[in-house]
Formats: structure tokens, C-alpha cells, sequence
């Protein structure tokens, strides 16, 4: 197939490579030239993927017509927030034959989309069968280095999520399929909210009993707006739900779970960000998920902590009191 990767971060450059491996002609796209005339020098995207050498017959281009031109397949692998102006530079009349993969796990601020209906939006003509996403316990520096990983490649179409099944499926990158769009998208998205709320457990110095009831609680809060939201109560306990908060919470190398830390340590997020070289999506998806919650009337109190912690100061100490003092519930 010839397929594109729009966005060379650390997780689209492993992704291009692992197509590349697979046997298709791929190309990867990065919106800064100066940066890809970089990578394409020393076929290796220092910044983001160090040490991981970029094979040359991977097209490595900054002309996203050129990325975006007869392509069976188009991978958004660019941060959420900047995906629909992304998407808006694409033109319709190229992707007419194609199938778009977001691999992003993010819900836009503002309109409170997830990347796939943003899809929709921004192209009305594309059918059911040309959208899918990928989402799953996979972070980029695994990947990379071919640990064995499970993920799981969703479209409403049946015979799409096949094609995005065979597609990525290697010995070391295992993809189960779901027509649960939806569940997935929001499973990959909500559980870095929860992410950063463990790190904040980390930081501040509580203990395993705190993080495994943050981790455990943030499932059911995670899955009772999804299910709100008209996912299937499944995804939840699968790979892109319970599957990529496990990792999520736990990995040294989340940027969520990072940013969590720095912030239970005492930090202010404006610092703790200015210092990262990557985005970590949980920040601004914890907006996104507060206003879900409160358009679908679905209580989320780990979220709404979060929130209160990263914008409005909350003293993790105070917020972790005021969940463990909450009105008694049934589990």
C-alpha cells in the first residue's frame, strides 16, 4: 500500500517505520522544513525518536500535497489540538479513494469532537469506510525498539478495521480489531487525564494503595461517560480502555503521567510544559472531558480534580481529601 504518516513526533516516525518494515512504500510528513531537511540528513528524527535509524526509502517530505497525493492510506499522527488545521490544508479531491487513521488521543477543545468526527466534519463526502483509529498500550520508545505491544485498530466499517488490522500487524505489534469507534477514541483520550492524576500521586508522595484506587476508579468514571457518550461498555475493559490507562499510569515514559509529577511535586504547569518537547495530551483533555461531563450530567470527580489541580492551583493534597471524602457510594 502506499501509505503517508502526517506528523513525524516520536509515535509517527515509529509507525513509518514499522509500515515501512511491513512492506509498504511509505511516506512521513513533518510541518517544519528546516526540520525534515534534519531528518532526511541524518535519517534518524533526533528530537522526538533518537537512536532509532529511519530506513531510506521512506519519503520524508514538508509538502503535505505531496504527502497527501494518491495515497491508499493517510495516518494522523499530529497532536490533537492541531489536527483540524491539519486537516482543513488537505484537499478533498486527494483523499477521494482513501482511508484516514487517526492514531491521536485527544478530544478538541471547543467543539468537544474526537479526531474521527472531526474527520467528518471537515469532509462530509467521506464514507463510514474510510475512517479509522488506532489506540492501545503503546508508547513510541517500545515500539521503536520492537517490544512486543497490543493495540487495537476500530472503523464502523467491518472490512476497514480488517484492512488496518493487516496493515500495522507484525510479530511484535499485535492489532485487534472493534467497530467501536467511539469507545476507542475516548478510552485512548480520557485515560490521560487519569494519567496525569497518578503522576500527581507519584509527586506528591502518597503511596500504591492511592495510585491502584486513582487507577481502578478512573476506569469506572472513564467508562460511565463513555457509555454516556454511546460507546460500548466493553472497550472500556479492553485494550484502549483499562489496557492503555495501566500503561499510561504506571510508564516512565508517559509525558501525562510526567506532567502529573511535576505538578505533585509542587510545580506550575506553565513551567512543567515550557520544558517538554512534546505535547502531553491530557492537559487540554482534561478541559475537554470536564465540559463532557457536565453536558452529559456524569459525575467525574478524579477529572474534575485534575482540572482544579492544573488550572486552578488546587493543592494536591486538598483534592485527594476531597475524593477520599466524598459521600459514601456503592462500587
Amino acid at each position: 500500500m502506499k501509505i503517508s504518516v502526517i506528523g513525524a513526533g516520536g509515535w509517527g516516525t515509529t509507525l513509518a517505520i514499522l509500515l515501512h518494515y511491513n512492506g509498504h512504500n511509505v511516506t512521513l510528513w513533518e510541518y517544519d522544513k528546516k526540520y525534515a531537511k534534519q531528518i532526511v540528513k541524518h535519517r534518524e528524527n533526533i528530537t522526538y525518536l533518537p537512536d532509532i535509524p529511519i530506513p531510506e526509502e521512506i519519503i520524508i517530505t514538508s509538502d503535505l500535497l505531496e504527502a497527501t497525493y494518491d495515497k491508499n492510506m493517510l495516518i494522523l499522527a499530529v497532536p490533537t489540538q492541531f489536527l483540524r488545521s491539519i486537516v482543513k490544508e488537505i484537499k478533498p479531491y486527494n483523499i477521494k479513494n482513501t482511508i484516514l487513521v487517526s492514531v491521536s488521543k485527544g478530544i478538541e477543545n471547543n467543539s468537544l469532537l474526537t479526531m474521527s468526527q472531526i474527520f467528518k466534519e471537515e469532509f462530509e463526502e467521506l464514507s463510514p469506510s474510510q475512517i479509522g483509529v488506532i489506540s492501545g498500550p503503546s508508547h513510541a520508545e517500545e515500539v521503536s525498539r520492537r517490544v512486543p505491544t497490543a493495540v487495537v485498530g476500530a472503523s464502523l466499517d467491518k472490512a476497514t478495521a480488517k484492512t488496518i488490522q493487516s496493515t500495522f500487524m507484525t510479530s511484535y505489534f499485535r492489532v485487534y480489531s472493534s467497530t467501536d469507534v467511539l469507545g476507542v477514541e475516548l478510552g485512548g483520550a480520557f485515560k490521560n487525564v487519569i494519567a496525569i492524576g497518578a503522576g500527581i500521586i507519584d509527586g506528591a508522595k502518597f503511596g500504591d494503595n492511592t495510585k491502584a484506587a486513582i487507577m481502578t476508579r478512573g476506569v469506572a468514571e472513564i467508562s460511565r461517560l463513555g457509555i454516556a457518550m454511546g460507546a460500548k461498555p466493553s472497550t472500556f475493559s479492553g485494550l484502549s480502555g483499562m489496557g492503555d490507562l495501566i500503561v499510561t499510569c504506571m510508564s516512565r515514559h508517559s509525558r501525562n503521567r510526567f506532567v502529573g509529577e511535576k505538578i505533585g511535586e509542587g510545580k506550575k504547569l506553565k513551567d512543567i510544559l515550557s520544558g517538554m518537547s512534546a505535547v502531553a495530551e491530557g492537559v487540554e483533555t482534561s478541559r475537554s472531558a470536564s465540559q463532557l461531563a457536565r453536558k452529559y450530567d456524569i459525575e467525574t470527580p478524579i477529572t474534575s480534580e485534575v482540572y482544579k489541580m492544573l488550572f486552578e492551583g488546587k493543592d494536591p493534597v486538598k483534592s485527594t481529601n476531597d475524593l477520599m471524602t466524598r459521600d459514601m457510594k456503592d462500587e
